[in-house]
């Protein structure tokens, strides 16, 4: 689609205009919608590298504990590309495979904040051949369910969970590939 101003360039920016519950559609090249105020330009713009750079700028005033590491994180510095932790949060990348391990201590808020809370990827698992390994996860889950129950003393609900652990790890040490999809 061109652009309806200059007719010149393509359409990059589709602005939807509602007044009066009456619908227009505006369809302009970047430069036009710069000419006629759609967007704004100059140096208070805002691009998509300060949109990583904020995800990546984790800090609060808010946290003393942040407040005094701040200046740690500044110097922190890989010993083999020599990027340091300010660099990674303005760039939002890596210098090398080394970088991971000298940030290692930082990136955890930083992924709960991209990736909505998670930090561990499970993989996804093939249904025709997963079944035992699904049960290790169900089996995995349940001890942490177990263990929660425990510290909450509410130990009828944990001796059922046991006894569920139990006849799952039995079922996967003696019929690992003929189980069934996590049934108890």
């Amino acid at each position: 689609m061109e652009c309806e101003e200059c007719h010149e360039f393509p359409a990059s920016l589709h602005l939807t205009k509602l007044v009066n519950g009456q619908k227009s559609e505006i369809h302009v090249c970047e430069r036009c919608a710069k000419e006629k105020g759609y967007i704004a330009y100059g140096e208070d713009t805002y691009s998509i590298h300060d949109l990583l750079a904020g995800l990546f700028n984790f800090n609060s005033s808010f946290s003393k504990e942040h407040n005094h590491s701040t200046d740690r994180k500044q110097t922190l510095t890989c010993n083999k590309c020599g990027l340091t932790y300010h660099q990674f949060t303005q760039v939002g990348k890596f210098g090398c495979g080394n970088c991971y391990q000298t940030f290692a201590d930082h990136l955890n808020p930083i992924f709960r904040r991209v990736h909505s809370g998670n930090t561990v990827h499970n993989g996804k698992i093939p249904k025709r051949r997963g079944s035992d390994l699904k049960q290790k996860h169900l089996i995995r889950d349940y001890k942490a369910k177990l263990q929660e129950l425990i510290e909450m003393e509410e130990f009828e609900q944990a001796a059922e969970l046991r006894d569920k652990i139990k006849l799952l790890e039995k079922r996967v040490n003696k019929e690992p590939n003929d189980s069934k999809d996590g049934e108890v």
